[in-house]
């Protein structure tokens, strides 16, 4: 097939990497522009979005927010302008549900099909093809690209109609910031306390508290590990989503919105582009306490 893919960062450089990899040709464009290492395995890279709109037939984008997404489908140089009648626009950012059907909306005006298929599995997951895939959709467009997906994930589940993949992400970004707000509080009670957390860690594995959150990010913490695989600054901006969804729901969300100000603290002692596991770097400037030393 002819695919397009635009935004190669952390996650959407692997992404099309498996795409390409399968042997489909792509078209390719970032902002940072299209890494080398994905020409020399034959991506082609395109200088503007409608390059790649006017090449591929079925266009993935894989950027950070709901504006970085209007922009590169609407903006000056935006996909809509390169898109013709039958081509297929997939969405795999992770954004706000109500502006995913309005965009929907204004692609389906031209004659072409949307999704929306965001993931979750962090850099690990979209390295190893393992992502978990949330797709909004038709049944016969999500029978259609379901092959495609399998390049890139594992669990692959049509949650509904358009926009009902973002909703699942944002529920998705809920249960993992209370899970490592929870687990950093854990280890940091057990560390204070004088256990050694690590050991702890391994215990709790063991027993009903086990959680990939657990597993991964509590590692995390010990070894102070706080690289990227997804950036504090991106989960605040998921966890906002959640609040205004919220908002307009007239519902209560308190431990979501506690979780979002451990976020907030993190970023504004300059941690925003740290893992999501460095929230319980608030919980230990909070205690004047850390898990383990760092």
């Amino acid at each position: 097939m002819k695919l397009g893919f635009i935004g190669l960062g952390i996650m959407g450089l692997p992404m099309a990497g498996h795409l390409l990899a399968a042997g489909h040709e792509l078209f390719a464009q970032s902002r940072s522009g299209v890494p080398q290492a994905l020409r020399d395995a034959g991506a082609q890279a395109c200088h503007t979005a409608i390059e790649v709109a006017q090449q591929a037939d079925i266009i993935f984008t894989m950027v950070p927010d709901t504006p970085h997404v209007q922009e590169v489908l609407f903006g000056e140089h935006g996909v809509a302008r390169g898109l013709s009648a039958g081509k297929t626009v997939v969405d795999m950012s992770s954004i706000s549900p109500i502006a995913t059907k309005q965009f929907a909306a204004q692609v389906q005006a031209l004659g072409c099909d949307y999704l929306d298929a965001p993931v979750s599995g962090g850099e690990v997951g979209a390295k190893a093809a393992s992502l978990t895939i949330m797709v909004g959709a038709t049944d016969a467009s999500f029978a259609r690209l379901k092959p495609l997906f399998e390049l890139m994930g594992k669990n692959i589940t049509l949650v509904g109609g358009v926009g009902d993949g973002q909703t699942c992400k944002v529920a998705n970004q809920i249960i993992v910031a209370l899970n490592i707000e929870a687990v950093g509080e854990a280890l940091l009670f057990a560390a204070k306390a004088g256990a050694d957390p690590a050991k702890v860690r391994q215990a709790l594995m063991g027993g009903f508290a086990a959680s990939r959150i657990l597993e991964v990010h509590g590692e995390r913490m010990i070894k102070r590990t706080f690289n990227p695989g997804f950036r504090i600054e991106l989960h605040q901006k998921d966890l906002k989503l959640a609040l205004d969804g919220a908002s307009a729901l007239g519902l209560s969300l308190p431990h979501t919105a506690s979780a979002l100000q451990m976020m907030n603290s993190c970023a504004a002692h300059g941690g925003g582009q740290l893992d999501h596991s460095s929230l319980v770097r608030a919980l230990e400037i909070a205690g004047n306490f850390q898990v383990a030393p760092g």
